[in-house]
Parts: C-alpha cells; sequence; structure tokens
C-alpha cells in the first residue's frame, strides 16, 4: 500500500496490520441462522452485525427510509470497529487487513457506510469511505465493490 490515509500520514510504511480479537461467537450464531438484530443486541460491540444489518437495510425496496436505516446501522458497526481497532492498538493508519477473518465486521460496516451515504446524497462521505476500506485492505475495497477506479 502506498499513498497517504485520511489524517495525511503514509501508508503502509513500517505499519504493522491490525487484526481485531476473534469474533467467532457471533458469526457463529449468524452462520446457524440467527437473525443479525438478535446478534447485535447479543454482541453489541461487535461491527459484523451492524453491517449485516446495514446491508440488508440498503438491499430493501424501502426507498429513502431503508437507506437511513443502513446509514445509522452501518455508522453502528464503523465506531464500534473503530473503538476495537483503537484497543487493538491501531493509531489511525496501517492496514487492517481483509484476511483476517474477524476484521471483515468492521470493513463491510465501513463499505456499507460508503454506500448508504452515497444513498442519502452524502458524496463526501461515500468517497471519503470508499478511501479508508481501500488504505484499510485494497483486496477488501475489491472483495466488497468498492475497488477504486
Amino acid at each position: 500500500m502506498s499513498g497517504e490515509n485520511l489524517l495525511g500520514a503514509r501508508v503502509g510504511v513500517g505499519v504493522p496490520a491490525t487484526r481485531l480479537p476473534d469474533d467467532a461467537a457471533a458469526r457463529d450464531a449468524l452462520d446457524d441462522g440467527t437473525p443479525p438484530a438478535e446478534v447485535a443486541a447479543a454482541h453489541p460491540a461487535l461491527s459484523l452485525p451492524w453491517a449485516l444489518l446495514a446491508e440488508q437495510a440498503l438491499a430493501g425496496a424501502g426507498g429513502a427510509r431503508s437507506a437511513v436505516e443502513s446509514y445509522a446501522y452501518a455508522r453502528t458497526g464503523y465506531h464500534r470497529g473503530l473503538d476495537a481497532l483503537r484497543r487493538s492498538g491501531w493509531r489511525g493508519q496501517g492496514p487492517v487487513p481483509w484476511e483476517h477473518v474477524p476484521n471483515r465486521g468492521f470493513l463491510r460496516a465501513l463499505a456499507a457506510l460508503s454506500r448508504a451515504a452515497g444513498a442519502i446524497g452524502e458524496r463526501d462521505e461515500q468517497e471519503r469511505c470508499a478511501t479508508f476500506l481501500a488504505d484499510c485492505d485494497p483486496q477488501a475495497a475489491s472483495e466488497l465493490g468498492l475497488a477504486p477506479g
């Protein structure tokens, strides 16, 4: 990775990757068919159930209401993820690798926030989030359909 992150610091230059703690309990519950809202209530500090709620709301046919709901869910997952990243030693820069499965909840929430921001007309935030996702891990941006250019 090269370039600057959102704080103007060089990305990927001597900064170790951040790996979030295991979120297997939430992933297992979701894999077993527990609705994301129930998993979010049981594990509110984890990004993954919030990301799934955001993705579902944006995929819904509720128009502006679904877009606003998606934005709220995605923002919650994003902020929960930032909290977890900071607790794991992240200081606003450096890779957050897609290959580390527990990171995917945060990365999906970030992608959902970009999409939801676009759906409600917040173009600057949409772009900032897409850029942040690519800065975290270009593979995540590609996997989540937000690869630049």
